[in-house]
């Protein structure tokens, strides 16, 4: 009989590459009930998985959690003649506050660092047996990379890593909900009638277009030799990503973009309910492309690339540097090209002429590029694949 044991060596592949999950000792089990489902119910919750993890594993939860508390007191608030924002209700006046409130910073602290240590571990766990154990033997059909594998000791790496970077993150969230439930200066506000009805709808794309521009230009930033080297190479070194690569950063750089994603709550006003869903949805998202599988975008979602964008960013090292649109990288040029090849020493996004790189090279790129799973792409074609006659026509030498 053939093992688990034999079936990854004849297929080149790395036994027990997240071992300290607790997923892999109970496979059996959990798969004999898991096969009990429905199909349409176990697909429900593995999205719905993603999405729990998404939103808690920054501890982002909390922050919702402390809008959606303000929101049900606002009457309260309304009785000072000023909400706790510091939008003065009578004269529309922002007046700021400063000063930073950390009452009962403690325990919102301990309940955003417990929810997302559970989220991380449990759901984290769960997906990884979803796909990474219990569909391990078809990778072909869902993976990006189905021929290669993170090791072992990478997928530890990025779990501590990871793990280091929760405690940073859950600690910002719990700092800026208690200082806001504590009715610290913000420019969040939550009755729509608090400004014209057409900031109401355009604040959506504003938020949107805002966030991930500039992150946009935050990754591209660190893809810089300097900071490439000194702080985003940490994260590069998972060249086959899994969900758990999402918070596997250089910590300096995780507090930085934490930052930035927070920056709007404190630049312009917002209502509290745009500002939750759109984190909601990139969080979602930033799990989805750290995850190494085949997911793909909405009909509704033309802006957003399929989850092959963002893994190719991994195994090309500098280029799609966008996140949920990529047309920031089709504007700036760093949009992937066929008839361009990438690799780690080659910086500022826009790759080599093909034509000017040597043999090696060449030979290099064209094998990594079927490694690419066709399932991934529209039309399940790879897009990036060139044939003899794209070679001959580019002159390739």
């Amino acid at each position: 009989m053939t093992t688990d044991d034999d079936l990854a060596k004849t297929k080149g592949l790395i036994r027990d590459p997240m071992a300290v999950t607790w997923t892999e000792q109970y496979s059996e089990t959990i798969d004999k009930y898991w096969n009990k489902l429905p199909k349409f119910v176990s697909s429900t919750l593995a999205t719905m998985a993603v999405f729990l993890m998404g939103i808690t594993v920054n501890g982002e939860w909390v922050l919702m959690l402390v809008h959606f508390i303000r929101s049900l007191t606002l009457d309260e608030n309304e009785m000072l003649g000023e909400n706790q924002s510091g939008v003065n209700a009578t004269l529309g006046i922002r007046m700021p506050k400063l000063e930073f409130k950390m009452d009962g910073f403690l325990p919102i602290w301990l309940g955003s660092a417990a929810v997302s240590y559970i989220m991380y571990f449990g759901i984290g766990g769960f997906l990884h047996w979803y796909f990474y154990v219990r569909q391990r033997n078809k990778a072909h059909e869902w993976k990006c990379q189905p021929n290669t594998w993170l090791p072992a000791d990478l997928e530890r790496h990025e779990i501590y890593l990871g793990s280091f970077c929760l405690f940073l993150g859950s600690t910002l969230s719990a700092f800026f909900a208690t200082h806001i439930m504590n009715g610290g200066w913000s420019m969040v506000y939550y009755r729509f009638s608090d400004y014209p009805w057409y900031w109401t709808i355009l604040q959506w794309p504003v938020i949107f277009i805002y966030q991930d521009y500039l992150t946009y230009w935050h990754h591209r930033i660190y893809h810089t030799p300097f900071l490439y080297k000194n702080f985003h190479k940490l994260h590069h070194k998972y060249k086959q990503p899994t969900a758990f690569s999402v918070t596997a950063i250089h910590p300096v750089e995780f507090v930085h973009m934490q930052l930035m994603l927070s920056s709007p709550m404190f630049l312009f006003p917002i209502h509290w309910i745009p500002y939750s869903v759109i984190a909601m949805y990139t969080y979602y998202h930033g799990i989805i492309d750290h995850s190494g599988i085949n997911f793909k975008a909405y009909w509704w979602q033309p802006w957003q690339p399929d989850a092959i964008f963002h893994d190719n960013h991994h195994q090309y090292f500098h280029v799609n540097f966008s996140f949920n649109c990529s047309l920031w990288d089709k504007i700036h040029g760093t949009y992937r090209r066929k008839d361009r090849i990438y690799h780690e020493d080659i910086y500022y996004g826009r790759g080599k002429d093909i034509r000017e790189a040597s043999v090696q090279e060449v030979t290099e790129d064209l094998h990594q590029r079927t490694t690419e799973n066709p399932l991934a792409f529209r039309g399940n074609k790879r897009e990036f694949d060139l044939s003899e006659d794209d070679v001959a026509k580019l002159k390739v030498h």
